[in-house]
């Protein structure tokens, strides 16, 4: 069965999560996904307050930028949320964007060595292994963690351009497309990933989860719009979805067709009814969708 979510958008001020992932809880919502946007909400302390207020329901972090974090802090942080909430988050790590990573002094000459290097090495950290290593980037002498995760932590990694998304394969157990990828997308994805991982001799499965942007209601076209003109995004085809529970169930199996895994609906961040569209995501379009 397609994978299901919805997104809290940074937009929104923190205090108002508390209500929606409860909410996200009771309706039976299978994820809610954050973001740690500059300068907004704390990927980390936003997903540890979700899960402490919730039961049941996954908390995405989509996505860490890793030019922010030391890989033995990420490492420290994802194990505790897995030895607190087991099976329950999901983390996500990737470039960033490069302009805001400017403006706190942490923009990277190589990005892509940057990723590379924290993957491999959060991989093992999560694992228990204990590392020592010297790269361009990310430097560890004899560190390990104590209180690893007591279960396989599956790694999500945001990418984009081909490079990344040959890495991804490569490296990771996941990846996270932004709104921004129509079907056609999802489908070049697919390959770029599969290549990647055909490199690395994985056979193992690799979950691709694409934010799908939603808009419902009176006003939902001129929102939608709005968002994508803003977004520079006008002019790709098949891009967003707006209307009711059907229209958007169908947009969410194109998705699916071309190669998602699991899709989350990411309201405008003008959305009025942060609440209503969490509920109107599980009581809704949850039953359309296959």
């Amino acid at each position: 069965m397609t994978g299901l979510g919805a997104v809290f958008r940074p937009q929104l001020p923190p205090e108002r999560m508390r209500e929606v992932a409860r909410l996200a809880d009771e309706t039976g919502l299978e994820e809610l996904w954050l973001w740690e946007d500059c300068f907004r909400e704390g990927g980390i302390s936003a997903a540890a307050a979700a899960l402490a207020w919730t039961e049941r329901v996954r908390i995405g972090v989509g996505l860490l930028p890793v030019p922010l974090r030391n890989v033995a802090i990420t490492a420290m942080e994802v194990a505790t949320l897995e030895r607190m909430f087991p099976g329950r988050a999901i983390v996500g790590v990737g470039h960033g964007v490069q302009d805001w990573m400017a403006q706190v002094g942490a923009r990277p000459e190589s990005p892509l060595t940057l990723l590379r290097e924290h993957l491999t090495a959060l991989r093992a950290l999560l694992n228990g292994d204990r590392i020592t290593t010297t790269g361009r980037y990310v430097t560890l002498d004899d560190v390990a963690l104590d209180w690893p995760p007591k279960g396989e932590v599956k790694l999500l990694a945001g990418a984009t351009g081909p490079r990344t998304l040959r890495l991804s394969g490569e490296a990771a157990d996941g990846t996270i497309l932004h709104a921004g990828t129509p079907p056609e997308g999802v489908r070049r994805a697919r390959r770029l990933i599969d290549e990647g991982r055909k490199s690395a001799t994985r056979t193992d499965p690799h979950k691709v989860v694409v934010y799908l942007l939603t808009a419902t209601g009176p006003d939902a076209v001129t929102r939608l719009r709005a968002e994508l003109t803003a977004e520079g995004l006008s002019s790709v085809p098949n891009l967003g979805v707006s209307g009711d529970a059907a229209a958007v169930a169908k947009a969410v199996e194109r998705l699916t067709d071309a190669g998602a895994d699991t899709v989350i609906l990411q309201p405008t961040g003008d959305e009025p009814d942060p609440e209503g569209f969490v509920r109107w995501v599980a009581e809704e379009v949850r039953p359309l969708v296959v």
